[in-house]
């Protein structure tokens, strides 16, 4: 397995595994969609997952909803593309606002490891795949 790509995994693949025990330890993690959620059900997180943009949401709406589950801090895990970004932004001034910490610390660290081949949350475990594959691939040659 090529050392780089290998070293990208795992590094991926630990950033993950914290998400999870944060998750597990129960902060709430918010992502964009449905399938977002079904994908880090799917990498082993347990604890709650919100949606931001599913049955209509508005941001107002999920803000309200965050402020209900009566938590100190949220994990913001919205995609890398440019309305997750200035989505995670808005969101995290409004959290803000209402004396709520956003813990970007994941998105940010994913994003610098990803941002430019993936866009979404729901394409990471097709990526790790492709990245494993090809990973094993060059350690062949």
């Amino acid at each position: 397995m090529s050392t780089k790509l290998r070293e990208k995994e795992e590094k991926i693949l630990q950033i993950l595994e914290e998400l999870a025990e944060e998750s597990a330890k129960g902060t709430p993690i918010v992502v964009e969609g449905k399938k977002d959620a079904e994908t880090l059900r799917a990498i082993g997180v347990t604890g709650v997952i919100l949606t931001v943009k599913t049955g209509g949401k508005s941001l107002l709406d999920a803000v309200s909803e965050i402020e209900a589950l009566n938590t100190p801090e949220i994990i913001l895990f919205l995609d890398f593309d440019r309305r997750g970004r200035e989505a995670t932004k808005l969101l995290k001034q409004s959290l803000e606002h209402a004396k709520i910490t956003a813990n970007l610390r994941f998105w940010r660290e994913l994003s610098a490891l990803v941002g430019k081949e993936i866009q979404c949350i729901e394409s990471l475990t097709a990526y790790l795949a492709t990245l494993h594959t090809r990973a094993g691939a060059q350690a062949q040659t």
